[in-house]
């Protein structure tokens, strides 16, 4: 399945005691509509607040339901900030995370004088005015295969922190920015780090160049400012055969 959503009232992807998540909403509408119980497996668990317009989702069941028709049964019982894109059926041994896959995120600036009240759950509003050039410039020394480890949490770091950066721009309209960056994965927070970075360059923190020696562990100072949630989007999944 192709799932999309706004994420602002549930605490992230993954199923935890706290309180509500995409995961669990679509484990009881699934069991609720096939009269099973479903586990599904995500492709990627997003944070709280966090939206995506193409997660990947898959689950094992044996309703006669079309796997082409499970998309229109199951958003006849989602909520409407839920939504199944696509459906269709996959070898059983399918899972989304092990697949070789392209990974599109993006993330939101607003740049205005005032916010925009319509934007407040999709974009981040920030006062202070930015560098653009000196951001534009930053993104560049993304692309590649880099370890990330200054650019997530500290409890990934005993983890494979290695990632393959395909593309990363930077564009601006009026008061909007919109950063886009293209990935083999992304680690915890990784590209909330990332913007938060961006920003500290934008306000003159740090040159672009830090970028670059985060990268490359070279510099004496790596603050992690993790930018809020709400400006961030997981566009799209793209698997490689």
């Amino acid at each position: 399945m192709i799932v999309a959503y706004d994420g602002t009232r549930y605490c992230g992807w993954q199923i935890q005691p706290n309180g509500i998540t995409i995961e669990a909403v679509l484990n009881q509408t699934l069991a609720e509509l096939i009269g099973e119980e479903i586990k599904v497996a995500g492709a990627s668990r997003t944070d709280s607040g966090v939206h995506a317009l193409g997660n990947v989702a898959v689950f094992d069941t044996d309703s006669n339901i079309p796997s082409e028709r499970m998309m229109y049964a199951l958003n006849q019982k989602l909520p409407a900030d839920i939504r199944i894109m696509n459906s269709e059926e996959v070898p059983a041994d399918w899972h989304p995370r092990f697949q070789k896959s392209i990974k599109t995120y993006e993330y939101r600036l607003e740049t205005g004088t005032v916010p925009n009240p319509l934007q407040r759950f999709t974009h981040y509003f920030v006062t202070q005015p930015l560098d653009f050039m000196a951001m534009e410039e930053a993104v560049t020394y993304l692309v590649g295969e880099h370890d990330f480890v200054g650019f997530t949490r500290e409890e990934c770091q005993g983890k494979h922190t290695i990632r393959k950066i395909y593309s990363a721009t930077l564009l601006r309209a009026d008061t909007e920015i919109l950063f886009q960056i293209r990935g083999n994965g992304f680690l915890y927070n990784m590209v909330r780090m990332i913007m938060g970075a961006l920003l500290e360059i934008g306000k003159g923190r740090f040159p672009p160049v830090y970028i670059q020696e985060v990268l490359k562990g070279e510099s004496k100072e790596v603050v992690k400012v993790t930018a809020p949630p709400q400006g961030l989007v997981l566009v799209n999944i793209e698997y490689i055969k």
